[in-house]
């Protein structure tokens, strides 16, 4: 995700105030926030389920359309999101 160069610490402090709360959700395992080694503005959330149904849960939970309203604001480029598999 590509933030307003103004908004990114607002982005990571509304992430790490709901980062517990992601967590807690059944079927998680796993949260953190990473960041572009040379840019700055870009971000990558990293979570891990124990399977895609949790996570399409949590896309359709309130959590996740509240999180959501909160960062779509910030961006500055149309954010991509991948679904993938450990071989």
């Amino acid at each position: 995700m590509t933030f307003k160069p103004e908004l990114t610490s607002e982005f990571v402090s509304l992430f790490n105030s709901k980062r517990e709360l992601i967590a807690a959700v059944e079927g998680c395992t796993h949260v953190e926030l990473l960041q572009d080694a040379t840019n700055p503005n870009i971000f990558f959330t990293y979570s891990l389920w124990e399977n895609e149904s949790y996570i399409e849960a949590y896309r359709h939970s309130e959590l996740f359309k509240s999180v959501w309203a909160k960062t779509k604001i910030l961006f500055d480029d149309k954010p991509e999101a991948w679904s993938l598999k450990s071989l």
